[in-house]
C-alpha cells in the first residue's frame, strides 16, 4: 500500500499570517506597499476620536506611516493587490518585545523599590524608571530583530482578483 501525503499537513513548516497589500510605488529594485484596511478599523467605539473623520491622523495619514518596502524581485507593478506572510513567530516575539519587556521591567524595578525602600513615591519612581530601561531595553531587542530580518513580511503571491474579505 502506498502512502499519499496529499491530506498530511506538514507541522515543521512555519506558519504565517497572511494579510493583503497594494503596491503603491516601485522603485528600482524594491517595491512599496501598504496593507489593505482591514473591516475592523472604523468600526469601534472611538472611531471619531482616532482621526477617522480627516485632517491630522486621517486614514491615509494611518496608511502612508504603515507603508513598507520589499525587494521587488517579482517584478510587481503600481496597483497589484499582492498577499503577504509574517511567520506567526515573528508576530508573537514582536509582541514579547513590545509589551513583555517594559512590562516586566517596569514591575520589578517597582517591586525592588518597594521591597529595598517601602516608600510609594520611589516605588513610583523606580516603576517609571523600569519602564524606561524597559522601553530602551525594547528598542535594541526589535533593532536586532529587524536587522536579521525576522520582523520583515514576505511576498507570497499575487491576490486573485476575486478573493476578497467581506464578513
Amino acid at each position: 500500500m502506498t502512502e499519499t501525503y496529499d491530506d498530511i499537513s506538514d507541522y515543521g513548516a512555519p506558519a504565517l499570517v497572511e494579510g493583503f497589500a497594494h503596491v503603491v510605488a516601485v522603485e528600482g529594485d524594491t517595491a512599496w506597499l501598504e496593507p489593505e484596511q482591514t473591516t475592523s478599523c472604523g468600526h469601534c467605539a472611538s472611531s471619531s476620536a482616532c482621526g477617522g473623520k480627516g485632517g491630522i491622523g486621517t486614514l491615509a495619514d494611518r496608511l502612508e506611516a504603515r507603508r513598507f518596502s520589499l525587494p521587488n524581485r517579482d517584478n510587481l507593478r503600481v496597483g497589484e493587490r499582492v498577499v503577504i506572510g509574517v511567520s506567526e513567530k515573528a508576530l508573537v516575539k514582536a509582541s514579547l518585545t513590545a509589551y513583555a519587556i517594559p512590562l516586566v521591567s517596569l514591575l520589578f524595578c517597582g517591586a525592588m523599590a518597594q521591597w529595598l525602600v517601602g516608600s510609594d513615591l520611589v516605588t513610583m519612581l523606580a516603576m517609571l524608571a523600569g519602564l524606561a530601561l524597559g522601553m530602551v531595553g525594547a528598542r535594541i531587542n526589535a533593532t536586532r530583530l529587524n536587522a536579521r530580518g525576522e520582523l520583515s513580511p514576505h511576498f507570497l503571491r499575487r491576490a486573485d482578483v476575486v478573493i476578497t474579505c467581506h464578513f
